[in-house]
């Protein structure tokens, strides 16, 4: 009976340790250190880092999109790099290289599928999201069989992706619900040198900014019948644009209630919109030209930094009075913003002093800081759950 006994617990003692310790994603998230090709995976409980996952190319623009379990990163890097990520066991899936120049990526409703925009050669490459195959090549071809780079592009309900055509000015609407034939419907007057766009979060309605006129294109995806609506002409006319270092972000930007905040495209301020009539209906004067207009997921505060030179700064901005309620010095080459989930914490990217700063949103203290190699994007796993996102 000793020895039987001695045995059991033995055994007992073996299954013990063969457990795995076992770790959910919800509160994980990736930080990109541009300059070095690395992520860091970290986790917003404890406001720590967990790792350090490197080799991932050029990710001087990067962006990512998470799968819909939230175990999986895609890195869209500069250098046309399309790299999976398991956050879980911190290392790198797969990697390909698809491009020689890329911009961003999106995700599909469904998960099964990840799209990437690319400026060389323009147009963009959907892959499967758990072999990265190729699905379908969709070469952003206009006039005498000209390329161009595409731009904003984002997922879209009903298994489509969105994107716009920088030199040709048009807008594609890419419906994938067939993986081996793609229906594409091309919108051609979408105006000058759409930089960007973004989609609203219900899925209905895609938005690009115009470079090269003031106003911005909206399109309305539950009726295409309807094309391209030209909104707020003329937001800036009468004023002489100030010189743009840096383009602004439209997938950094608010909606509350039925407001719309948009960055300024060579103005110091914020444009206030109409969400169901989509006119200019006011004005915030802020600090610099804003870069990310982003709000808080209250909805009470919008957070916004600015381009070069005046890239050391943040404002806060209460929604209810529209008014600049906190100004912050965090320090140099403050980048981008990633609020958690429920909005009680904002990590900041300080790029040009190698640290991510974690603020309490109410007091607008620093509780935290982290040793980040040139940070940029903060993306945290709740994304996975958003459009557009």
């Amino acid at each position: 009976m000793k020895k039987l006994f001695a045995i059991a617990l033995i055994l007992g003692s073996l299954n013990a340790c063969s457990i795995p310790t076992l770790r959910a994603t919800g509160d994980m998230g990736l930080i990109i250190e541009r300059a070095i090709g690395r992520v860091q995976v970290v986790e917003h409980s404890q406001n720590t880092s967990l790792a350090k996952i490197e080799g991932l190319g050029d990710l001087s623009h990067a962006s990512i999109v998470y799968s819909r379990d939230q175990r999986y990163g895609y890195v869209f890097g500069r250098d046309g790099g399309l790299t999976q990520v398991d956050i879980l066991e911190q290392k790198i899936v797969k990697r390909v290289i698809q491009s020689g120049n890329s911009i961003g990526g999106a995700i599909s409703q469904d998960g099964s599928l990840i799209a990437v925009s690319n400026y060389k050669p323009g147009g963009v490459k959907i892959f499967a999201t758990r072999t990265l195959e190729l699905v379908a090549d969709i070469p952003a071809v206009y006039g005498d069989n000209k390329l161009s780079k595409t731009v904003g592009l984002v997922d879209a309900p009903g298994q489509k992706f969105v994107f716009s055509l920088y030199d040709a000015g048009e807008t594609w609407v890419v419906d994938m619900q067939d993986t081996h034939k793609p229906v594409i419907t091309k919108f051609t007057n979408t105006g000058s040198l759409p930089y960007d766009g973004l989609i609203t979060p219900d899925g209905r309605y895609y938005i690009a900014g115009l470079f090269g006129e003031d106003g911005m294109a909206l399109l309305d995806l539950w009726h295409l019948e309807k094309g391209i609506q030209r909104i707020m002409p003329g937001y800036g006319r009468g004023r002489e644009p100030l010189p743009v270092y840096k383009m602004p972000h439209l997938e950094g930007w608010a909606m509350a209630g039925n407001r719309v905040f948009m960055p300024a495209v060579g103005q110091h301020e914020v444009v206030v919109a109409d969400a169901t009539s989509w006119k200019q209906v006011g004005s915030i004067p802020v600090y610099g030209q804003p870069i990310f207009v982003m709000t808080r997921p209250d909805n009470r505060q919008m957070w916004v930094n600015f381009a070069h030179p005046r890239n050391d700064t943040i404002q806060v901005i209460d929604v209810e009075t529209m008014q600049v309620i906190k100004t912050l010095k965090p320090g140099k080459a403050v980048l981008h913003m990633e609020f958690t989930p429920r909005g009680e914490h904002v990590w900041m990217s300080v790029r040009d002093e190698d640290r991510v700063d974690i603020l309490d949103t109410e007091s607008f203290e620093v509780i935290k800081s982290l040793t980040v190699d040139k940070p940029s994007g903060i993306f945290f796993t709740n994304r996975a759950q958003k459009i557009g996102l």
